[in-house]
């Protein structure tokens, strides 16, 4: 499955300001931006980024994520 597509499952069921996908099917990351994550901790943030696309590792379509979340103000705040 290519990063596009990943992307527009993954925007298809959740607002988000910022969403980057890298890799291949074997190992993507995911970036995602949004104050949806307002107040969640990181696992219930990276089970938000998960449960579009649960089907798709379930079938091996993607094999591994590595998921990064951040609300508006994390990701302007963040150290580069």
């Amino acid at each position: 499955m290519n990063n596009s597509k990943v992307k527009s499952i993954i925007l298809d069921k959740i607002s988000l300001r910022e969403l980057h996908v890298s890799g291949n099917e074997y190992h993507m990351k995911i970036i995602a931006v949004g104050d949806i994550f307002i107040g969640l901790t990181n696992v219930e943030k990276q089970q938000i980024i998960y449960e579009p696309l649960k089907d798709y590792i379930i079938n091996n379509t993607i094999h591994s994520i590595s998921i990064e979340s951040y609300t508006l103000e994390e990701w302007s705040n963040r150290s580069i």
